[in-house]
């Protein structure tokens, strides 16, 4: 064990909360799985959920530690080229879009072979904010205009949300923010992110409006979801969403400050998604105020870190990358728990590293094997100034001492010149070496 930790490299606070989180989930996960087991005539029996959790974890650290150990700079040639690889990926999610549970759940795709599903969206999103980062961190020597940025960093941007929002528009909406403020920090000019911002307004009305003039077309058909979510959050008209954040509410309300315990959670059985989406709902009623608190100051000190990393990068992109990549997981944890607590219409968001799901764990883990590879380059960048620094303070004292016999060697060699010409004396100068010998 003690040789498999002193192999996990970057930032120790880093590796520390995440494993926490991971180590917590599976209690949720467990409890929570049971009205899967007995969906469509099942079981009952939640071990097989357990269990396909416990392997989704064991391949996300596999992946995170597999990625840290990748040179970080590597990935800006990387987010290059497959951009356009996840531009295929997702319009292919588009027309062969499968269907879950008898929702239309064309943000998935099956991976051949394996029968597992996969979300491109959260593949497309690490991409994308990793080839802003490169953007913002390239060296200019002019500065940077409008049109420019527009055809090498906005066009991209705007054809990756574009195959993203007809499936997931709460993904995109998170996405789009997160690039805002990633180009916010990376010192893009305000009054072009304010004409970006307005551009995006306008293009998502004009979606809108496309979904009106072609109402049975499958590529609108998200639209009104998206509506009836937001007028039911803005009223009291009750559908199946208000179902679910009344069962929500219902399990935090029961589970007051220390919560009915691990394991007897009363609304797992009918809230749905409660090992997913409403994973939150089902930590307060079995833990408490005591544990929904916990986990939300667990991500708090996740996100501490993430900005001790980023201070401490020492190049532009590494900063970049580190917020590009990190935030977003704090902001989607965050907008998961304000949904359960009614603050936020249903987005289909998951707990990061804690809600059950392959894709989603795998790439959150692979961009923090990123964020952690940015880490671990700054600590050697570290321990080789120290490094330096004590070879140097060897190399002086080796050289004190090498000056010092020298001197000696000298003084006695003057004090026998002296000796055997006899015309030795003692002067009055206590300074002179060779009185020191004579003495």
């Amino acid at each position: 064990m003690k040789e498999l930790i002193s192999k996990l490299k970057g930032d120790k606070g880093i590796w520390s909360f995440v494993a926490l989180l991971a180590l917590f989930s599976f209690m949720p996960v467990f409890s929570a799985s049971s009205n899967l087991a007995y969906l469509g005539h099942g079981t009952g029996n939640t071990l097989g959920y357990l269990v396909k959790h416990f392997l989704h974890i064991c391949f996300g650290f596999a992946i995170i530690f597999w990625v840290h150990n990748v040179p970080y700079h590597y990935f800006r040639g990387i987010s290059k080229v497959g951009l356009p690889i996840v531009w295929v990926l997702l319009a292919y999610t588009l027309i062969k879009g499968t269907v879950i549970a008898g929702a239309n759940a064309s943000r998935w795709i099956q991976i051949p072979f394996v029968g597992l599903s996969f979300q491109t969206s959260t593949l497309a999103a690490i991409i994308l904010f990793v080839f802003v980062a490169r953007y913002l961190s390239k060296s200019r020597e002019e500065p940077i205009t409008f049109k420019t940025s527009f055809i090498q960093l906005w066009i991209p941007v705007f054809i990756t949300l574009m195959f993203i929002l007809p499936g997931n528009f709460s993904t995109t909406a998170l996405i789009f923010s997160m690039v805002v403020m990633l180009v916010f920090i990376g010192k893009y000019p305000i009054k072009y992110i304010f004409i970006i911002i307005g551009s995006g307004v306008v293009m998502l009305a004009f979606f809108v409006l496309m979904s009106k003039a072609f109402p049975d077309s499958k590529f609108f058909n998200r639209v009104g979801t998206w509506q009836s979510r937001i007028e039911n959050f803005t009223s009291n008209k009750a559908d199946e969403d208000d179902y679910q954040i009344e069962k929500a509410k219902i399990a935090i309300a029961s589970g007051q400050i220390y919560g009915l315990g691990p394991g007897k959670s009363v609304q797992k059985n009918f809230l749905p998604q409660s090992s997913s989406d409403f994973i939150y709902a089902i930590i307060v009623e079995e833990y408490g105020l005591i544990g929904g608190l916990g986990v939300l100051v667990l991500y708090l000190l996740l996100l501490f870190r993430f900005v001790v990393a980023s201070h401490k990068a020492n190049t532009l992109f590494g900063k970049l990358v580190v917020i590009g990549l990190g935030f977003p997981m704090i902001f989607q944890a965050m907008i998961n728990m304000a949904v359960a607590v009614e603050l936020l219409p249903v987005t289909g968001q998951t707990l990061p590293l804690i809600s059950s799901g392959g894709s989603s764990i795998w790439m959150t883990c692979f961009g923090l094997g990123i964020i952690l590879s940015v880490t671990k380059k700054e600590e050697e960048i570290a321990q080789e100034k120290l490094d330096k620094e004590k070879r140097e303070e060897i190399l002086q004292k080796l050289i004190d001492r090498e000056m010092e016999a020298d001197l000696e060697e000298a003084d006695f060699k003057n004090v026998n010149d002296n000796f055997d010409a006899g015309s030795y004396s003692i002067t009055d100068n206590s300074n002179n070496p060779m009185n020191a010998v004579l003495k």
